[in-house]
């Protein structure tokens, strides 16, 4: 039995979405484990001495820097990474919502067919 034309774009159009939601699921992953070593880091930080020697890396070298500047480029980047997140969990729940729509959408389309 052929799909009509409708039908087909309609899964299409499903299967991209869903594509959709997988790659931000990936993205949103990928945040979440940026900002849990970014923490990490931050509390290992504060556990040494204002005085004593901090590195960061910066592509294959590691560069001498100081605790607070050090501190403070971790805050931001977890500010920044929180706020990517939040951004990230909207277009979630938008394609959630869209996926939900052209399921119900294809389920009367195949409903259909079947009389």
């Amino acid at each position: 039995m052929d799909m009509p034309q409708n039908v087909q774009e309609q899964l299409n159009q499903f299967q991209q979405v869903q594509q959709q939601a997988q790659s931000i699921a990936m993205q949103k992953q990928t945040v979440s484990l940026q900002i849990n070593e970014a923490k990490k880091a931050l509390d290992e930080l504060s556990k040494t001495a204002d005085d004593q020697d901090v590195y960061k890396t910066a592509g294959p070298l590691l560069i001498k820097t100081n605790k607070e500047e050090t501190e403070a480029d971790l805050k931001d980047s977890i500010e920044m990474l929180e706020i990517r997140q939040k951004t990230i969990e909207k277009q979630e729940k938008r394609i959630a919502t869209r996926l939900e729509e052209l399921q119900a959408d294809l389920q009367a389309a195949m409903a259909q067919m079947q009389q």
